[in-house]
């Protein structure tokens, strides 16, 4: 780091043809469309050009390349929207678009189809959020020192996007930036004592540079601790019978008595992009459905419950807040909770509906013949508000059909009309553990083939 405090950066990612605009989340930004690159899917294979995340570069290879398509689409072609999230721990939302949209562009050849593809990388407050919000609305980064789910310091980094005159910034923060279960290796996760206080470093830094207005992803976290540390962090006081402060992590929270307020914070708007809308406990509650993946095992599953219901109990008691009936509570380990009761007007909201504003997701899918969306693992939890949920009912109301690309497929939502694995089989995951991407620009080719051929 820099002396004198956190390093800033410009954003390398902005999108071809962005223009910055005043930042508001409550309508859709305008963004000037990049240059139109007509041609067909044939021509595009040949044509050497590579996207790499939002940018096409030059790309020496033949076959490897596709042209990003932006603006009013040409006649007498299939129109393409790809819309992904990341593929968890393997692929960001911009690395599977611009893999899914090169499978696509071989397979349109094959067949002797024309196609025009937009790309639009797609989150849901999951990892994520920051950049994608960020690309639309022209941001920078910052980067951030800030203590990680076990303790240790971690370079955490958010997007920060200038207002119009007169006006702060725009702060877009992933909780998992600080708290990921990408930081933690398999066999160190520890779901006792997991903290989520970075984050509230992370709002702590972003209010210091004037961002009276943040919004923040939960999803993706390490943690299941109700959101605890981020609200010590910001000011919140947890004691035990004896008087003494409670330390970090979701077991201590059993022994909470009482609940105090420390220094007001300034007055700022917090939206909570919530990637699923579970409760924060019971059955369909943050540590049923999502704590095997932060690695609860059966015997630590009803501490953590017990603990989580305790610190719903005292938040109830001592600050008047119902969060155990609060819709999207449950989402990364409970992380809402500790949001509201840190900063007065604190508001969950669906994460993806969120984004997909911001990005303007209902006019790029109109502009489109043909939506395909993408995730890691197509499973139960996809109907819970994620981003290939909304994407394919945004689809579905705009009448146009939807299909996904995903490393697995145990569910299909019945508004995806058609999925292909890239990973079916576990020979297949482990065979390209080090570089997903061929398979899936296979799947993609293979969705499309058989679409084509319906």
């Amino acid at each position: 780091m820099r002396p004198g405090g956190p390093r800033v950066q410009r954003d390398p990612h902005r999108p071809v043809g962005a223009v910055s605009r005043r930042p508001c989340l409550r309508c859709v930004p305008v963004l000037r469309p990049a240059r139109r690159v007509p041609t067909t899917a044939r021509a595009v294979a040949h044509a050497g050009v590579h996207l790499r995340g939002l940018r096409a570069h030059r790309r020496g290879d033949a076959g490897d390349g596709l042209a990003l398509v932006r603006g009013p689409w040409s006649g007498g072609r299939v129109r393409i929207l790809v819309a992904p999230q990341e593929f968890k721990g393997s692929l960001t939302a911009a690395e599977a678009a611009a893999a899914i949209a090169r499978g696509l562009a071989r397979a349109a050849a094959e067949a002797g189809t024309a196609v025009e593809v937009d790309l639009l990388p797609f989150a849901d407050g999951g990892p994520g959020t920051a950049s994608v919000v960020s690309n639309a609305l022209g941001g920078r980064t910052v980067s951030v020192r800030a203590t990680g789910p076990l303790g240790a310091s971690v370079d955490a980094e958010y997007a920060l996007i200038e207002g119009a005159p007169g006006e702060g910034p725009l702060a877009v923060i992933d909780s998992a930036a600080a708290c990921g279960l990408v930081l933690i290796p398999g066999a160190q996760r520890d779901p006792l004592a997991a903290s989520s206080a970075g984050v509230g470093t992370l709002i702590l830094d972003a209010i210091a540079r004037g961002a009276r207005r943040i919004v923040l992803g939960v999803g993706g976290t390490a943690t299941n601790d109700g959101g605890a540390g981020i609200a010590q962090t910001l000011g919140l006081r947890l004691f035990d019978a004896a008087g003494d402060v409670l330390p970090g992590g979701p077991i201590h929270l059993v022994r909470l008595s009482r609940i105090e307020r420390g220094d007001a914070l300034p007055a700022i708007e917090l939206r909570i992009a919530v990637d699923v809308r579970n409760a924060l406990l019971g059955p369909e509650g943050a540590v049923a459905i999502y704590g095997a993946q932060k690695g609860v095992r059966d015997w630590q599953a009803p501490a953590i419950e017990a603990a989580l219901a305790r610190w719903a109990e005292r938040l109830h008691a001592d600050l008047g807040l119902d969060v155990a009936s609060m819709p999207g509570a449950g989402a990364g380990g409970g992380l809402a909770c500790g949001l509201i009761a840190a900063v007065p007007g604190a508001r969950i909201e669906p994460g993806a509906a969120l984004v997909g504003g911001v990005v303007g997701l209902r006019a790029r899918i109109e502009a489109a013949d043909l939506v395909i969306t993408g995730e890691g693992t197509l499973d139960a939890q996809t109907a819970y508000g994620k981003a290939v949920a909304h994407v394919a009912a945004t689809a579905a109301e705009a009448g146009r059909p939807c299909l996904a690309v995903a490393g697995q497929i145990e569910a299909r939502p019945p508004s995806i009309a058609d999925a292909e694995a890239a990973t079916p089989d576990r020979a297949s995951r482990e065979a390209t553990r080090h570089d997903p991407t061929p398979t899936v620009e296979a799947a993609a080719g293979r969705l499309l083939r058989r679409w084509l051929a319906r």
